[in-house]
């Protein structure tokens, strides 16, 4: 899979010296609005927060990488059963990554959750 690292510098080299086999960094960026500037083929965006950055953002944890597949699919508008059919997973285990999402983000519901993860630079638009 071929990615692009996007967050201030030391958090992107913490990140890529932890990415698991089978990930090719294929570019870089600062800020996600660097990131859609880039003329790269990827797959994925990784967003790179300083622990520091994390921890004000979501608390005292952070998402999980299901839970931001789950979020990125949530912000497209897709009920439960759609997003469950995607990733494979019952629409049950959907219903508990939206409640620890919304927990995470300190959001009211799952517009909410959608809205301030796109604020906050977590899912692209």
């Amino acid at each position: 899979m071929r990615v692009v690292i996007v967050g201030p510098s030391a958090a992107r080299a913490r990140l890529a010296g932890q990415l698991p086999d089978g990930l090719e960094v294929v570019g870089e960026a600062r800020t996600l609005a660097d990131a859609h500037t880039l003329a790269l083929t990827a797959d994925a965006w990784l967003v790179a927060a300083s622990r520091q950055d994390t921890l004000d953002s979501y608390g005292s944890e952070p998402l999980t990488a299901r839970e931001l597949e789950v979020l990125e699919l949530l912000a497209q508008g897709l009920p439960n059963k759609s997003i469950a059919l995607g990733l494979g997973i019952s629409d049950q285990t959907v219903k508990f990554h939206v409640a620890s999402i919304c927990g995470k983000l300190g959001a009211a519901n799952r517009t909410d959750a959608a809205r301030r993860a796109l604020r906050q630079g977590v899912i692209p638009l």
